[in-house]
């Protein structure tokens, strides 16, 4: 019982002294397991994007150019749902590869590539991680780990910059 309470309280401590912007084991753990609860599956993955790309261009209109090739004007789109659906797997295959330090760099790598061709600007991300934000608590409530997202989700955007 000891031994569990000291290794509770190196964890706590280890938290409220780490590096803000670490996303850690435990972070790594909760994202992984809270965004399988909030992405959902089939259909809901679709209500999921329409939400938050709407809630980007809402507060972000400026980003819809950016998204002409796909339709990004009507996001009910066929077309822009598929790219929709293709961000949000993307993502996905990301978050799922948070525990597999080796895959995940690969994978930034990867999506790093991709979006350098698109010259897309830092902001982009920026407005990508706010309105993720702001949409997870509808889908998860007050199990959210604020903190945990906007970790890791720096180190996702850090690494695909």
């Amino acid at each position: 019982m000891k031994l569990l309470l000291a290794v509770v309280l190196c964890v706590c401590v280890a938290q409220a002294y780490g590096d803000a912007s670490e996303c850690d084991a435990l972070e790594r753990f909760k994202v992984k397991n809270q965004w399988r609860e909030a992405f959902g599956s089939n259909h809901e993955r679709v209500e999921f994007a329409l939400k938050l790309w709407n809630a980007i261009f809402k507060d972000n209109a400026n980003l819809r150019g950016v998204f002409k090739r796909v339709n990004g004007d009507n996001t009910y789109s066929p077309e822009f749902e598929a790219h929709a659906q293709r961000v949000l797997g993307g993502l996905e295959m990301t978050i799922s590869l948070l525990d597999d330090q080796s895959a995940l760099d690969a994978q930034l790598a990867h999506l790093k590539s991709q979006h350098a061709e698109r010259n897309l600007q830092a902001a982009y991300y920026t407005a990508f991680t706010d309105e993720l934000l702001l949409v997870l608590p509808d889908y998860l409530g007050t199990v959210l780990d604020y903190k945990a997202w906007k970790d890791c989700l720096g180190l996702i955007t850090d690494g695909m910059k």
